[in-house]
């Protein structure tokens, strides 16, 4: 049984109007995410500079999406873990940490693949 709603084109241009409320929201209460986009935005054209085939372009630019994917999730979960209530439970820290889990490792994936092809481009 299929859900009820809306299909084809209006389905994906409100499914796109979703995804920008939500990079919107945030953009607005996540300082994280906001460093995040700019240190992307900074190692974006260091990685078409630094990359000497398309894979290690790929590479270099698929980390910094990852890292912009967790901290999406991990604010996700936050914001449905507050929006639960104010008071501390063990469940609500440990899914709180979970996230954080996510980001960091996202964080160290970049971090090994940018000096990878650093050091491949510099100590061939």
């Amino acid at each position: 049984m299929s859900k009820p709603g809306k299909t084809g084109i209006a389905r994906i241009i409100d499914a796109f109007g979703y995804s920008m409320k939500g990079f919107a929201a945030t953009w607005k209460f996540e300082a994280a995410f906001r460093q995040e986009v700019v240190l992307g935005l900074i190692l974006t054209p260091v990685a078409f500079w630094l990359a000497t085939t398309h894979i290690e372009l790929i590479l270099l630019l698929s980390s910094i999406f990852w890292v912009w994917m967790a901290e999406l999730a991990n604010s996700s979960v936050e914001a449905v873990v507050d929006r639960t209530g104010s008071e501390r439970h063990e469940l609500s820290g440990r899914a709180k940490d979970i996230g954080s889990a996510l980001v960091f490792t996202s964080l160290i994936l970049l971090a090994v693949v940018w000096g990878i092809v650093a050091a491949h481009r510099f100590f061939p």
